[in-house]
């Protein structure tokens, strides 16, 4: 009896040295390639910093990512890994060495299946990084959502085309690799976010500017069926025909054309051999728009065609969709202030089709107001988005959501930003629930509430609505509705959508013999 009760009181003592470890040592989660330990946060248990592919450096650098090795012992996870290179100084700093991903979990144990939505950053694919305080996943991870925010690599160290490497790749294509970093990084989260409390078939991405073009672009490649089950582009979409001297709308590059952009950033750089380019120093390289090979291109194998042409053919992933963009895209993307440099531009792009353009998106006064600058906003990301919906209504299963953010105050007439509208980027703070601006008013907390609300439950029931919310009705190419977050969310038409029609025969025309030709 005595040595029963002495091995009693060692189990008692066991069992509390092993929860006082736990208390010690919060967060410990066992994944595929090892343990990782993160730390807790109020009602969350948050990781920074776990790392998801091999670091794609040396004879790494410009392929496909490849598998982490496994490690021993217990990889503190409770930093952001550094961002990607690039031109600027990101808050995490940046190294070629950049394929970590990050978790906010509200789960309290590993068997909750709660859903999954995981962020892609924009920034033209040539900048960006899961590390800016915007992109804090805790307040969205409150409201009952496991957020994961996955990097990519950017610029010509993320996008770069060559034929040697063409050569070197067993499908004989080039590119692309950040979206395929993309792609690792959900099957990653196939493998092991169970383990952090989260459902591997709820799972819904979400990205605004150049992420949302991504999220466009993972809706349209067979590499990534079956990877989510609801996708969310802000500011995106991928739509527009490819062109070799390109244009935002009309941004996509073929392989062949890519390639060749690559020859002459090679020799920009100085390296007469793909060897000779990989032993030039991450930091050393030529980067920035304008120097080549800085965005996804059409490659036949991660992105298979012409996005327009597969979804008018039913091959894409048919998963439901909440899509839209912001009311001024063109106050941040409009470059020419002069009416008459504005007019010589739009000739540049639109050739033959300039003249009803600017009919359809005037000048006002003879100044370049909204009015004309919401050209620039549609060929961007207004018809982007009205094509998505048009589409997918017509071809697809699964429903699509349209909205249009509009929040802003009314300037007034003496104010610089009188007759302006939300510029780009401007909703991602309201997504977030991460207002931080002392003049916000309380439409502004309203419409950030809603839309988290509505955002997360759409990643819980592959539907925005909710108990308590204004019904969000799905889009269809009959009622078109579209929510506009204004003030309040409120139900309306499809913006500019006369102007749209005219912008859609622009492009409707790109895509003949002639129209291919003339883009030459």
């Amino acid at each position: 009896m005595k040595n029963r009760s002495l091995l009693l009181v060692a189990i008692t003592l066991i069992f509390f040295s092993s929860c006082a470890e736990q208390k010690q040592e919060p967060g410990l989660v066992k994944t595929t390639n090892g343990m990782v330990q993160g730390s807790v946060e109020g009602d969350l248990t948050v990781f920074k910093g776990i790392p998801f592919a091999a670091p794609p450096v040396g004879n790494l650098r410009w392929k496909a990512p490849q598998p982490i090795e496994p490690w021993d012992g217990v990889k503190k996870t409770t930093e952001f890994g550094p961002a990607p290179m690039q031109g600027g100084n990101p808050p995490s700093g940046k190294s070629e060495d950049c394929l970590y991903l990050n978790i906010w979990s509200p789960a309290k144990s590993m068997d909750e299946k709660i859903p999954v939505l995981v962020w892609i950053y924009g920034g033209g694919f040539s900048f960006g990084s899961t590390s800016e305080p915007v992109y804090d996943g805790t307040n969205l991870a409150k409201k009952g959502v496991i957020l994961v925010s996955i990097p990519y690599r950017v610029g010509q160290l993320g996008f770069l085309a060559h034929p040697e490497l063409s050569a070197e790749n067993p499908n004989n294509v080039s590119g692309n690799y950040g979206l395929m970093d993309m792609i690792a990084g959900l099957q990653w989260i196939q493998e092991n976010i169970a383990a952090f409390g989260g459902d591997p078939d709820k799972v819904a991405i979400f990205g605004e500017s150049a992420g949302g073009i991504a999220v466009s672009m993972l809706c349209a490649s067979p590499l990534a069926k079956g990877l989510f089950q609801g996708a969310i582009s802000q500011s995106g979409g991928s739509f527009g025909p490819s062109r070799p001297t390109t244009f935002p709308g009309e941004n996509m590059k073929t392989l062949e054309v890519a390639e060749q952009d690559g020859v002459s950033y090679a020799e920009n750089a100085g390296a007469s051999t793909l060897e000779e380019l990989r032993d030039i120093p991450a930091e050393k390289l030529p980067m920035g728009m304008g120097m080549g090979g800085g965005w996804p291109i059409v490659d036949g194998y991660v992105i298979p065609d012409d996005q327009f042409t597969l979804y008018e053919s039913g091959k894409y992933n048919d998963v439901p969709v909440l899509i839209g963009y912001n009311s001024d895209e063109g106050a941040s993307f409009s470059l020419e202030k002069d009416p008459k440099k504005h007019t010589e531009s739009v000739h540049l792009r639109y050739g033959p089709y300039a003249d009803s353009l600017l009919a359809a998106y005037p000048l006002e006064d003879n100044e370049v107001t909204k009015t004309a600058r919401d050209l620039a906003r549609d060929a961007a990301f207004g018809w982007q988005t009205w094509s998505w919906a048009r589409l997918q209504a017509k071809t697809g299963d699964s429903k699509v959501f349209y909205y249009y953010f509009d929040q802003h105050p009314d300037y007034p007439e003496d104010s610089p930003k009188y007759g302006y509208g939300s510029p780009h980027g401007q909703e991602v703070a309201y997504v977030f629930l991460n207002l931080n601006n002392p003049d916000l008013s309380e439409t502004d907390t309203q419409i950030s509430e809603a839309m988290g609300a509505y955002w997360t439950n759409f990643a819980k029931y592959g539907d925005p609505n909710g108990e308590g919310m204004p019904n969000w009705p799905a889009f269809n190419n009959e009622t078109k509705q579209v929510m506009y977050f204004q003030q309040e969310p409120k139900v309306g038409g499809v913006p500019s959508e006369a102007a749209l029609e005219v912008l859609d025969h622009y492009f409707e025309w790109r895509r003949t013999p002639e129209g291919k030709e003339w883009a030459q």
